[in-house]
């Protein structure tokens, strides 16, 4: 299905509201049937149509397809965050006994639901190294249910073979599902490698404006219907129609905002490689990659999310040098219009910090849509500080 089609036709049904370019925000929290019949039937299978907004809304609908569409999925079901996107699902998929088995060192969220979370209600986690398939095959027990992937992962950007862990799953009866908040539906489509489930955290790249919270997953309408009639109806997970209407909007520049902010990246990406204050930069296409080939078979391209640590780093010089930056901001998430930065050492209290601890020096970059020359400058006076 052509992208252009996706992102400016399916689904706008404009006939009926008026023939309006922009759909509608349809602010209603219940809808009207004309014959008990018709009411009978919603309120038996709500996941078919429109009944009360905690389930489903047109406006929601709309994204829903688009959605859907990019992932090469049969649908899609939209929350109020990504963190919900990931949790929902695995709470309708695992029971008491089940075990889980996790790539190390995925979102901080997703480490407290596996870690913290489900443990109350009976379920083992393994987290394992995902850049080995071997150890994900070695972890796999008979109360294995879920694998659960996020490629390329937080901060070291860590990639997992797909097809193969796909395949392995499927041998053993296993769903597998994977966070592709870093790539996006555009440069990675793991559905096509055999992932049952793709969740997103839809404030990133497919919101792109920080103005928005919400999360997505895609995957089979048998298993997104499993998942909505019990755990996302009953917690409440669904997105507002007005945060539908703003991923609409955003998804209608979506690849022209990824095109320039990875030219705008790879620029900056070019700049630190050479830098003599820089020990390293981490990102799915280093050439220093082991996984390059890899990323590059699963990934179109990278997008502006990579990872650096400064020669002979402590804590000190981290902060000095996050402190004295004047435009990238030092912010959580990232696929904004802004650039941002995270140094790990912010999520690790001073007593714990440990400089040969290889992701406690890890300092967190985002290119945004500035121009490059602009961020440049700003890391340059920026290592000059220390």
């Amino acid at each position: 299905m052509d992208i252009s089609y996706i992102l400016n036709e399916l689904g706008e049904e404009r006939a009926n509201y008026f023939n309006a370019i922009a759909p509608p925000i349809i602010q209603t929290s219940n809808f009207k049937f004309n014959t008990v019949d018709d009411f009978r039937e919603a309120l038996a299978d709500e996941y078919q149509g429109n009944l009360y907004s905690r389930g489903f809304n047109p406006t929601i609908d709309i994204l829903r397809k688009k959605l859907a569409a990019l992932d090469g999925a049969e649908d899609a079901l939209v929350f109020g965050s990504g963190i919900a996107a990931v949790t929902i699902p695995v709470l309708a998929l695992l029971s008491a006994g089940d075990e889980v088995i996790c790539v190390e060192n995925p979102y901080s969220w997703t480490i407290k639901l596996f870690n913290s979370f489900l443990p109350k209600f009976g379920v083992k986690t393994t987290f394992v190294d995902g850049s080995d398939t071997s150890a994900i095959e070695a972890a796999i027990t008979p109360q294995t249910k879920l694998i659960y992937l996020e490629s390329p992962n937080t901060f070291s950007f860590d990639v997992q073979d797909l097809e193969a862990i796909a395949a392995m799953a499927k041998a053993n009866g296993i769903i597998t599902m994977i966070d592709n908040s870093y790539c996006s539906p555009l440069y990675q489509q793991p559905i096509a490698y055999g992932i049952d489930l793709v969740a997103q955290s839809a404030t990133k790249y497919l919101a792109g404006h920080s103005d928005v919270v919400a999360g997505v997953v895609t995957g089979k309408k048998e298993l997104l219907k499993q998942i909505f009639e019990k755990e996302y109806m009953n917690i409440g997970a669904s997105t507002a129609p007005q945060n539908a209407w703003l991923l609409l909007r955003s998804l209608r520049t979506l690849p022209i905002r990824l095109e320039k902010i990875t030219a705008n990246a790879n620029k900056v990406i070019e700049y630190l490689e050479r830098h003599p204050k820089v020990e390293n930069v981490l990102h799915p296409f280093s050439k220093k990659s082991k996984q390059l080939d890899l990323a590059k078979k699963q990934m179109k391209a990278c997008g502006g999310l990579f990872s650096i640590t400064l020669k002979n780093p402590s804590l000190e010089k981290i902060e000095a040098f996050c402190n004295s930056l004047k435009h990238i901001l030092m912010a959580v998430s990232w696929g904004g219009y802004e650039s941002l930065i995270i140094p790990a050492c912010a999520g690790i209290s001073k007593a714990d910090f440990d400089v040969n601890n290889p992701r406690h020096v890890l300092i967190r970059v985002y290119v945004g849509l500035e121009e490059p020359e602009y961020l440049i400058n700003d890391l340059e006076q920026a290592f000059e500080s220390i």
